[in-house]
């Protein structure tokens, strides 16, 4: 990671694990303090780290590896016969970037989203504080992208904007509005956008073998899985 050495990387104590109820788990974390974070936040996704909040982190669990980074690469993406029904399903919304702010509509459809998504999971009843200490910090490159359908906010995709790369940190919408395939419209609309800007990769986070809610990270191929330090693509 270049300056890497010169950042202190801290090792967290175990704490319930947040895919698997019966594990434990523990992260390596960035020193959040350290004022180089910023410029060592693009290196760090290609080493397998992943943004929350102000934190850069990845797991480092003593007896479980289930969780591996994954990333597409962007030239090579083509999308799946499912995927381009998700982009005609979607193709009467109006997308938007806009600067990462929370309002009063945003963090509305936060609260909807996380208290149908996550409900009794400890997420599912945010306070203003906790969307932007979760989304957002002073120093992330991130942008919202907004889906609209007549001027009604359907979902926004935390994403954050690097020379090289976008990362999906978090897509949040309109529960009432599931059967659109919003999560993935969601990639899908990334993945163009990093196309027209010349970007190589999309960050997905990690993904992990038999968990219901990364199956859909599979479906979008050519993916990339890092094992040690090298970049492998997924046998299909």
């Amino acid at each position: 990671m270049g300056n890497q050495a010169n950042i202190r990387v801290y090792q967290t104590v175990e704490h319930a694990c947040g895919y698997w109820p019966d594990r434990l788990a523990r992260d390596l974390v960035l020193d959040p303090t350290d004022p180089s974070l910023a410029s060592l936040y693009g290196p760090s996704l290609a080493m397998g780290f992943r943004r929350s909040g102000g934190h850069v982190y990845r797991p480092h669990c003593a007896a479980c590896q289930a969780c591996l980074p994954v990333r597409i690469p962007v030239a090579g993406f083509h999308a799946s016969r499912a995927q381009r029904r998700c982009a005609r399903r979607n193709a009467d919304l109006e997308l938007r970037w806009v600067q990462a702010e929370r309002s009063d509509e945003r963090f509305a459809l936060y609260r909807r989203y996380v208290g149908s998504r996550h409900a009794g999971g400890g997420m599912d009843d945010p306070s203003p504080a906790d969307f932007d200490a979760f989304l957002s910090c002073p120093w992330s490159p991130t942008m919202f992208l907004e889906a609209r359908l007549d001027g009604r906010l359907l979902s926004v995709a935390v994403t954050d904007v690097l020379p090289e790369a976008l990362s999906a940190v978090y897509t949040f919408y309109d529960p009432d509005e599931s059967a659109r395939g919003l999560g993935s419209f969601a990639i899908l609309s990334q993945l163009a956008q990093a196309r027209r800007d010349g970007r190589e990769h999309l960050y997905l986070g990690f993904w992990l073998e038999g968990h219901p809610k990364m199956d859909y990270k599979r479906s979008f191929r050519p993916l990339e899985r890092l094992v040690g330090r090298e970049w492998r693509a997924f046998a299909d």
